[in-house]
């Protein structure tokens, strides 16, 4: 995840005046995938590996001829990558959106003194989000500009433009990202607000005029009042978006054959965005619970019906001042959700309050109830999806978690990335906690190029689990310029593959691309692709994502495999949030005994450094100093 600059100037990045992203050189991915895994298979299981791969990199082998078939796909499209990706990353998956996929934000507590008063802060935040979609519009948007390394580097935005004008419809095998032209996106002039688990159309202009917050307020009163009508509640259709997106797209199915149920569908699959009114959830609002409350709404008790998770944007405002951003991953990556939530958020501290009484509320045509019709066919799907949804709820394991010792300051004092001091402290603490390393994701964008999404920083490379053995085999006893040296060839190796990965050099999208291409041809899945240790190299059992924020606000997400953890971390001046999650189903993960061992690295990490530096000068002043990295952002 980059961080990025926020530019003052104007305009956008025309996407065809960045370069195209590049195909690697077929040797360079296989020797870089080889050394990947070596260290994280059995030797046995490495040495066919290496046969497999030597096999399919030989001179006239199948590798040779891929690549070929991949270089002449990059000349004839804006990105070879980018439809490959997207298919594997999210469309082909069948997991539920909630926790396995949709990233979050939470935003700071709230303290609303009443519900009024959580309804003006949701009319502010509508018209906030109003005025970002005018900026994308115009195209107005600043550039992002890359910092650290290739610095000024400008960056793609093609992303922001998918914000409120994308919806992943489910399909059986896999779902479709559907993204609205600009003229169609101009024409979609209403939001949908979900309150008590019933779905309103909001209509954002009315006579050729955007609401001003006054007006959005009205509206907003009125939905509440409509939803308190008990007579008129209607089951709660929602949460089939909360299901596995082949049982979704199943229910949706038997859901259109009726005309009101495919009229409501086309509205919400056509709105700007989504705004969910929640009911108070009865919890502390510590951030642990914030968290989970955005990720999945607290299941059938409390809010989890009140969402509809195929739109990207779903604002969540409770009652009880617990607010914040669902997002579908599929159309941008986190750094998008950073800058418009960041956006929002001073918007709603800074501009001032437009609540006016208007002369027109009046004359504003009422909100309308989306209408659904039920049978006792979709009533069964209906419980199946609330029961599946529970499950998930009552499986999370997340731990939010504030390391207050030191942040980033005292990182960049070591002259380290605090990227890759914060990534080598993972993998210390997965070590500690399981005695091995495992495939770890870390995301790096490579938005420096025309569409460019994300590649794969492998993070558990083998100069970390030197370091890692360093600081944990209690028979060899390692001295600190020992560990030290060590944990600068970690940092060194992170640092390399992050440059690798942020210029188009990593090896999974490579792979992946090779994988595909042989697929569209129908030449049978090659032997590397079959073979247990790339399997296994696939499965990221540790998933980790920096999400840096200048306000006081974290991301978080699930894991992706069912005995990983998923570990979201924003580093701060003076701490450093981390967002720790994992399944309770699992006997072999526990996000508190994780957050332990990290919390335990850190320290020790703290310790080595400082008692180190006096010993590292003079190492440095006499010319024996271990190479040591440059500093870097992603």
């Amino acid at each position: 995840m980059p961080i990025l600059d926020k530019e003052t100037s104007k305009g956008h990045t025309d996407s065809q005046a960045l370069p195209k992203v590049p195909v690697p050189p077929l040797k360079q991915t296989l020797d870089l995938y080889l050394r990947c895994v070596q260290h994280l298979v059995k030797d046995e299981h490495f040495q066919k590996t290496k046969a497999i791969v030597e096999k399919f990199g030989a001179p006239e082998g199948t590798g040779e001829f891929l690549q070929k078939k991949l270089l002449e796909r990059r000349d004839k499209t804006t990105n070879w990558v980018y439809d490959y990706w997207l298919e594997d990353m999210y469309l082909n998956n069948r997991l539920a959106l909630p926790v396995n996929s949709s990233p979050v934000m939470v935003f700071p507590k709230q303290t609303f003194s009443d519900h009024k008063d959580a309804l003006r802060f949701a009319a502010r935040l509508i018209a906030g989000a109003l005025q970002y979609k005018a900026l994308i519009d115009t195209r107005a948007l600043p550039v992002d500009y890359a910092r650290g390394q290739l610095a000024g580097t400008p960056l793609c935005m093609e992303q922001y433009y998918r914000l409120f004008t994308s919806y992943r419809l489910p399909g059986l095998k896999r779902d479709t990202l559907k993204v609205q032209t600009n003229a169609a996106s101009s024409e979609a002039e209403h939001i949908i607000v979900a309150c008590k688990n019933q779905f309103f159309v909001l209509d954002v202009v009315a006579k050729n005029k955007q609401l001003n917050e006054m007006e959005i307020l009205s509206q907003l009163e009125k939905i509440v009042k409509m939803a308190e009508n008990a007579e008129e509640r209607l089951p709660p259709f929602g949460v089939l978006t909360s299901d596995g997106r082949t049982e979704w797209a199943q229910a949706r199915d038997v859901l259109i054959k009726d005309p009101t149920n495919r009229k409501s569908l086309e509205v919400i699959e056509s709105c700007l965005f989504v705004v969910c009114l929640d009911e108070p959830s009865g919890l502390e609002p510590s951030d642990t619970n914030r968290a989970l409350l955005m990720l999945h709404g607290g299941g059938r008790e409390k809010n989890g019906a009140n969402r509809w998770y195929d739109k990207p944007m779903q604002f969540v405002v409770g009652m009880d001042g617990v607010c914040g951003v669902v997002c579908e991953h599929s159309p941008f990556e986190g750094i998008v959700l950073v800058q418009c939530s960041e956006y929002l958020m001073k918007y709603l501290t800074t501009s001032p309050s437009k609540l006016t009484r208007s002369s027109s509320i009046a004359d504003l045509p009422p909100p309308r109830r989306l209408l659904w019709k039920c049978n006792s066919h979709i009533q069964g799907l209906l419980a199946a999806s609330t029961g599946r949804l529970q499950r998930l709820v009552n499986n999370l394991d997340m731990d939010a978690y504030k390391f207050k010792f030191y942040g980033k300051e005292f990182i960049k004092k070591q002259k380290m990335s605090p990227d890759a001091f914060i990534q080598v402290a993972l993998q210390l603490a997965f070590y500690r906690c399981n005695g091995r390393l495992v495939s770890t994701y870390e995301s790096a964008s490579i938005r420096r190029f025309q569409e460019g999404r994300v590649d794969n920083i492998r993070s558990a490379t083998p100069e970390a689990l030197a370091f890692v053995k360093s600081m944990t085999d209690e028979k060899a006893i390692f001295t600190d310029s020992e560990k030290m040296k060590r944990f600068w060839d970690a940092i060194k190796a992170q640092t390399d593959y992050t440059v690798a990965a942020i210029t188009g050099m990593a090896i999974d999208n490579h792979l992946l691309g090779l994988r595909e291409i042989a697929k569209e041809l129908n030449m049978g899945k090659p032997e590397i692709f079959s073979d247990e240790t790339y399997v296994k190299s696939n499965q990221f059992i540790l998933s980790t994502s920096q999400v840096p924020t200048t306000l006081e606000m974290f991301c978080c997400y699930g894991p992706v495999v069912p005995n990983g953890y998923g570990a979201c971390y924003n580093p701060q001046a003076d701490h450093i949030i981390f967002c720790v999650s994992s399944f309770r189903e699992s006997t072999e993960t526990s996000s508190a005994v994780f957050v332990k061992a990290l919390e335990e690295g850190l320290l020790e990490i703290r310790d080595l450094c400082n008692r180190s530096s006096a010993a590292a000068s003079k190492l440095a002043d006499s010319g024996q100093g271990a190479s040591q990295p440059r500093k870097t952002g992603k």
